[in-house]
């Protein structure tokens, strides 16, 4: 993610659409119609009976109205926060993924992997600086654009290395590019789309959480997430996390 800066007053903030639906449009180009989740009396809460703040009125996608500190009050900051939760949750999947395959597959004799805190460490094709130099420029590279796309919606629904290709981005909301980069099986249909916003955030929340998990794991008990989980089936009533921090 780029860093969270305030955004000077010199940077034009995104339109939002209306007062209910906080998400900026791309551009006239798309070809869909954007998504909104409809704001509703009755929606559920993370807090059953507890009334969510006046900002989050159920208009964005898995909005459950928590926000104790009234963090998103202001509206820019609100959206920066959506953007940014919803980057750092797909990666939160893709790490979580990367933990837990390479671990399986060693364990079922089909790999060797190092442990993912021992797998920095490793000797791979290039260079430790070269891969990081690499990294770096990729990250500026797509970071670069997906902030230019925040502050000017639709701006960089067409890369101009594949112009006329057919790769357009034809999604209509920040944050979901849609096309045949980032949906070629074409499963974002107009009647699925909003379904899957929310699968996808409510899974990447998960993914968050577990990859806290694993951190905390792999610092307490010096093993990967596989290796817990075996160690607690063996002995449920024993291995259990208030054991492994010394209760």
């Amino acid at each position: 993610m780029a860093a969270a800066t305030a955004p000077s007053m010199s940077l034009r903030k995104p339109a939002f659409v209306g007062q209910k639906v906080r998400s900026a449009s791309r551009g006239s180009s798309a070809t869909r119609a954007p998504v909104s989740v409809r704001a509703s009396a009755d929606r559920p809460l993370w807090l059953p009976g507890s009334t969510p703040p006046e900002h989050l009125d159920g208009s964005l996608v898995g909005d459950y109205g928590f926000d104790p500190l009234r963090l998103g009050s202001d509206p820019w900051t609100l959206y920066w926060m959506q953007q940014a939760e919803l980057q750092n949750a797909r990666w939160a999947m893709l790490g979580v993924v990367g933990i837990l395959v390479p671990e399986l597959m060693t364990k079922a004799g089909i790999l060797d992997a190092p442990m993912w805190t021992e797998a920095g460490a490793k000797q791979y094709f290039a260079s430790p600086v070269a891969l990081t130099i690499v990294q770096f420029y990729l990250f500026a590279w797509v970071e670069g654009r997906r902030w230019q796309d925040i502050l000017k919606p639709g701006s960089t629904s067409e890369d101009p290395i594949f112009k006329g290709r057919g790769y357009v981005c034809t999604g209509k909301d920040v944050g979901y590019p849609g096309g045949k980069w980032f949906d070629p099986l074409g499963m974002a249909t107009p009647d699925q789309e909003a379904k899957l916003r929310l699968k996808e955030i409510k899974n990447g929340r998960l993914a968050m959480l577990a990859f806290l998990g694993f951190l905390v794991q792999a610092n307490v008990t010096g093993k990967g997430p596989v290796d817990n989980l075996l160690d607690h089936l063996s002995n449920p009533g024993k291995v259990t996390f208030f054991s492994n921090i010394g209760w």
